[in-house]
């Protein structure tokens, strides 16, 4: 296996002496180069997650741990390389563009080699690269948010940085621009062979935007790894509830089987006792109670979506959501049987009723 492009090992950062760390033993890996890696780092607000990214950057000095970027120490015990010697380019949420500089002016803002034609000539080579070239005399506040957002990448993209560092940088977009810019951003790493790491609080640009994911809860990490491995075999309570909704059932495990508030259940691996396991909502369905064998409910509430709906569904005390296809159509007060699809997920740590939150909600309606 190559080397790393960056590799994060048992980074802490405490903002004092005595304080309790803000990050806490953190580690993880990028991959740089031909396998060059989008990494997410996703998390609630306050969780350490745009720590851990100044540290990387240098803004911040790293308590204890390393940072290694090319190879190249960055952070570690008495090492400190200022962020302007580290080769990594930061995008920042508020994207920080002078207001009086043209977009051109902006992009070469940062650029410090060549001759000033070399580096207004790599500038425009940035603009090109995010679709700007025709703007580039434009100042920044007679842009789009999208198109500010992609200046901003411009300018971190010209210096030719070894990484990209992301902070949260589509939040301050609405819903359809966010999503229609990230998938440009990620298609333009992804054809100039540039890694990155993204710090976000929002599962679905985590989901959809990275490679591999962490999931970050009070400075810590409680998972590492691919979207679809984090999201269908979450390993904590934490990330189970954080990354999408889901439906916890406190059981009695045997094996590869569980006896749950809905019945016999398969189970993703072997345990024994008293486990907490999860059922995304995708992985129940519902059915006319005549057709098959299974605990009965009765609907609650719908959330119908287009494309999908969501059922809350009363079983036996405890109420359950379940994602179905637009052609399931059921109304509030239906009896219907309820069955699961997919082996439940068996959460990390012996559980008990208490740790069981009470009661849970549709998602929204979409319009």
């Amino acid at each position: 296996m190559s080397e790393p492009l960056l590799s994060v090992q048992h980074l802490t950062k405490r903002f004092g002496p005595d304080a309790p760390p803000v990050v806490h033993d953190v580690s993880f890996d990028v991959g740089g180069g031909p396998s060059a890696e989008i990494f997410a780092v996703l998390g609630p607000s306050g969780c350490g997650k745009t720590t851990t990214l100044r540290c990387i950057a240098g803004f911040e000095h790293a308590t204890e741990g390393t940072v290694v970027v090319q190879g190249r120490t960055m952070a570690g015990p008495d090492v400190h390389v200022p962020p302007e010697q580290r080769g990594v380019g930061i995008v920042f949420q508020d994207y920080a563009l002078f207001p009086h500089l043209t977009v051109l002016e902006n992009v070469a803002f940062g650029l410090r080699e060549g001759t000033s034609a070399e580096q207004t000539a790599r500038a425009r080579e940035a603009l090109e690269m995010v679709g700007l070239d025709s703007f580039e005399e434009r100042r920044p506040q007679h842009l789009s948010g999208g198109q500010q957002q992609r200046v901003a990448l411009a300018r971190t993209l010209a210096p030719e940085p070894d990484l990209i560092l992301l902070d949260e940088p589509f939040s301050n977009l609405d819903a359809l621009l966010r999503e229609e810019t990230r998938q440009e951003v990620r298609q333009l790493l992804k054809d100039k062979g540039i890694s990155a790491v993204l710090v976000t609080h929002d599962q679905e640009e985590a989901l959809s935007f990275a490679d591999r994911l962490a999931v970050m809860r009070s400075g810590q990490l409680d998972q590492v790894g691919t979207p679809e491995d984090v999201y269908y075999r979450p390993r904590t309570l934490f990330v189970a509830q954080f990354l999408g909704r889901t439906n916890l059932l406190l059981s009695q495990a045997s094996g590869r089987e569980a006896d749950t508030p809905l019945g016999r259940v398969r189970l993703d691996r072997e345990a024994d006792g008293t486990v907490l396991v999860s059922l995304r909502p995708e992985h129940l369905t519902i059915a006319a109670p005549e057709t098959v064998d299974g605990p009965m409910g009765t609907i609650v509430d719908r959330a119908f979506k287009g494309h999908d709906i969501t059922y809350l569904v009363s079983c036996e005390n405890n109420e359950y959501l379940v994602h179905t296809d637009n052609r399931e159509l059921y109304e509030a007060g239906d009896t219907v049987a309820l069955q699961p699809l997919e082996p439940a997920v068996v959460l990390e740590r012996k559980s008990t009723p208490a740790d069981v939150p009470s009661g849970v909600t549709p998602e929204p309606s979409e319009p």
